[in-house]
């Protein structure tokens, strides 16, 4: 413990991000340029350094938080990052785009304002580049084996570099032209400049791991023909099934799915093109979908030039309090802002949010685009439309940000190896990670196919990426267990543990 009076001494005071003009002037990180070492190193001293610290169960990984965070109190910027990189492989991804469960499990929380955990998790990942405390490490030997990894978001990152680094000959396979999954087109440039991400890559091929884009794995390269060619195979392919939302008037124009129209943009700041096919500018922007990915549209299109954006979220307006079923140490449903909702709140004067709302239909013009929706009010419980509550608002632009329900289904990857579906709608494994095919005699009617893992939201569903490096790196120790017979590679997780509940 750096200060034991620290939590006593030091009030909570977060890092701030630029002002709300500045930022919606670029498409650099909210963040980017503020001062944080010192603020950092005295939040940091804040930790009680707990007998059961709790924040390590509010997270996957089971970050040694209390360890780096004396360390950062102490501004040993070197020890820190041994700690953090100990059980973290990407700490610059998840302290830029995790929303933190471990600080509402920090034991401060129960009565008091918690640890700034997040702010030091990113000023140590800053510090370890900064500073040159990541250099490649690659294998000392090979251990003969190869793996394919199909996948490049953080769970198939996160598998590939266990597997490179314990001796394996790895190969990434993405079908999309660059490598990084959701985190290369579905996370905007203000939330984690994409440079963070080719560095990684940078060091990843510097240690061994080899990466393929472009190639779909069950299209353009047989699915099964890739599990003979290696000694296994990880399916990290996320959770890229988007939901739909069937009401009349969803063939008009101007209805986007998210994701689409995420890709898109990012492709702008890529570099691919001057300005996206499908942009917000100058136009009545509504969101449907209350999550994070209906936040990255927000500031997406505020970012654009929209005349105005709406979201809209069929849950009720959570509480600024924890509600009695979700007591300490659990991830509450609270009230919260995220930085596209204070930029679009400073625009309009109030939150740009509606809760408690259904969309009803679509209605367009003449030339078959969207000009406006019918929205009601739900009853919060059963979720059933109030009566007389049906409204109408304006709408340019649509976004569908509803969520995922598992990977796709019905693909050549799926059909050709057989695997199958869980009750969730995920890819079915057991409690190896090991995929469960369709047919019992698939192993003798495809060789290597006792070697395939799933790793990531393609067998968890929908989740944070906290969740997805935890798999990654659970499902390389199972893999390298398979193919040596033991492993030393850490397993933070089972691929059924899920996160604090009451």
């Amino acid at each position: 413990m750096t200060d034991p009076h620290g939590f006593l001494r030091f009030p909570r005071r977060p890092v701030q991000a630029r002002p709300v003009q500045e930022r919606l002037s670029d498409w650099n990180e909210v963040y980017a340029g503020q001062a944080r070492l010192p603020l950092v190193s005295e939040q940091a001293g804040r930790c009680m350094d707990c007998g059961i610290p709790f924040c390590h169960s509010g997270c996957p990984l089971g970050n040694l938080i209390p360890e780096w965070n004396t360390y950062a109190g102490r501004e040993d910027w070197r020890a820190a990052a041994e700690r953090l990189h100990a059980t973290n492989n990407f700490p610059e991804f998840t302290g830029r785009l995790c929303p933190a469960p471990c600080e509402d499990a920090c034991v401060l929380a129960i009565n008091a304002d918690p640890v700034t955990i997040k702010n030091v998790e990113q000023a140590i990942a800053d510090q370890i580049w900064e500073r040159g405390y990541a250099p490649p490490r690659p294998p000392e030997r090979l251990s003969g084996k190869t793996v394919a990894v199909v996948g490049s978001g953080p769970a198939g990152l996160a598998a590939a570099q266990q597997l490179t680094r314990i001796g394996h000959t790895v190969a990434v396979y993405e079908r999309a032209d660059r490598i990084g999954g959701l985190l290369r087109y579905g996370i905007p440039e203000f939330k984690m400049e994409k440079r963070h991400l080719d560095r990684r890559i940078e060091q990843m091929r510097a240690e061994g791991t080899g990466f393929r884009t472009g190639v779909d794995i069950g299209n353009d390269l047989g699915a099964a023909e890739l599990a003979e060619r290696n000694d296994a195979v990880v399916i990290a392919v996320g959770a890229r099934g988007q939901r739909e939302l069937p009401v009349p008037g969803r063939e008009l124009q101007g209805i986007h799915q998210a994701m689409d129209y995420l890709t898109l943009a990012n492709r702008v700041t890529e570099g691919d093109c001057e300005a996206p096919a499908v942009t917000a500018e100058g136009k009545q922007v509504v969101i449907i979908g209350g999550g994070d990915t209906g936040s990255d549209c927000m500031g997406t299109a505020l970012r654009q030039g929209a005349a105005s954006v709406v979201q809209l979220d069929i849950n009720p307006e959570p509480g600024g309090d924890r509600p009695e079923g979700e007591p300490w140490p659990v991830y509450p449903k609270v009230y919260r802002i995220s930085h596209a909702h204070e930029e679009a709140r400073g625009r309009a004067g109030t939150d740009p949010r509606v809760f408690a709302s259904a969309t009803l239909r679509f209605e367009g013009d003449r030339t078959g685009r969207v000009h406006s929706l019918r929205l009601a009010e739900v009853e919060p419980q059963a979720r059933r439309v109030r009566p007389g509550t049906e409204r109408g608002i304006p709408a340019d632009l649509v976004l569908l940000a509803l969520g995922f329900y598992g990977p796709e289904h019905g693909t050549g990857l799926m059909q050709q190896l057989g695997l199958t579906l869980d009750s969730r709608g995920n890819f079915a494994r057991n409690a190896c990670f090991r995929a469960e095919t369709a047919e019992p005699s698939a192993r003798a009617a495809r060789p290597g196919a006792d070697g395939i893992f799933i790793a990531g939201d393609a067998g968890r569903g929908q989740s944070l990426v906290v969740w997805a490096i935890a798999e990654g790196r659970s499902a390389a120790a199972a893999t390298d267990r398979y193919l040596t017979g033991s492993t030393v590679l850490p397993a933070p997780i089972a691929p059924h543990d899920r996160p604090l509940a009451a």
